[in-house]
């Protein structure tokens, strides 16, 4: 279950995520660009924090920072960073755990705008990891971390070669593994859901593979009242992942 991880400098934008990244490890923050243009109180803020980590703090013309990354929405603020490495193995991880795994799988999402909110809903639920396939998912780029407002810094993110074998790792480990699935007979609030869970999801419309679908201990459906067929695969995995939680609480 090893984790594809090589350390190399890349761009992050946007206040969350460069703010998350000087608070989580500043260290790895090698310069940071602000538009000169700019003299609000929040960029002011940024660029104190930024100085008393020690980072550098350039003020640059707009269209610098739009050659940085191709487009979006950078809010003034820019910069370069080191590849955190977060973990080297969900193996790693798991043996860290203290109490039951909370694991968000995910298969086929490649849109970096969907990864960016489910790590971003992963992290607000207290997911230990996220993982995904190498072959079909999108990787952690500026795109991802701008929209997962910081959490891509701070939540590992584990691609592994064969995402079937590792469900078979997970259940050598006791961990349930849990999908959903219109079909199914259960709804996500009839189920007993397991502590020791790791929840799989696939992209929206196609969802997951067969041989993944195969491999869940247990399918749940989400109910859907109006007329929708489908909803977005982050909104999906905050429903599961936080029913979860809920589960989880101590009953009174």
């Amino acid at each position: 279950m090893s984790r594809n991880s090589p350390r190399e400098a890349r761009v992050i934008f946007g206040f969350h995520a460069v703010l998350a990244r000087l608070r989580a490890e500043p260290a790895s923050v090698v310069e940071i660009f602000l538009d000169e243009t700019r003299h609000d109180g929040r960029i002011k803020d940024l660029a104190a924090t930024a100085e008393r980590a020690g980072v550098k703090v350039m003020k640059v013309p707009t269209k610098r920072l739009d050659g940085f990354y191709g487009g979006g929405r950078h809010q003034g603020v820019v910069a370069r960073v080191e590849v955190k490495s977060l973990s080297h193995s969900l193996d790693e991880i798991l043996e860290q755990v203290k109490g039951p795994p909370l694991l968000l799988l995910l298969d086929g999402v490649t849109d970096p705008h969907n990864l960016g909110a489910c790590l971003r809903v992963a992290n607000a639920a207290g997911v230990h990891a996220v993982v995904a396939p190498k072959d079909r998912a999108a990787g952690i780029s500026a795109a991802v971390s701008k929209v997962a407002s910081g959490a891509a810094e701070v939540t590992p993110y584990i691609m592994v070669t064969n995402l079937a074998r590792t469900i078979d790792e997970l259940k050598e480990r006791e961990i349930w593994v849990v999908g959903t699935d219109e079909r199914a007979e259960q709804s996500l609030y009839q189920a007993n859901l397991p502590e020791a869970i790791a929840w799989v999801l696939g992209a929206e419309g196609e969802g997951m593979r067969r041989l993944t679908r195969e491999k869940c201990d247990l399918l749940v459906r989400i109910p859907m009242a109006g007329d929708v067929g489908s909803l977005n695969v982050s909104v999906a995995a905050g429903l599961c992942l936080f029913e979860s939680v809920r589960q989880r609480l101590p009953k009174s």
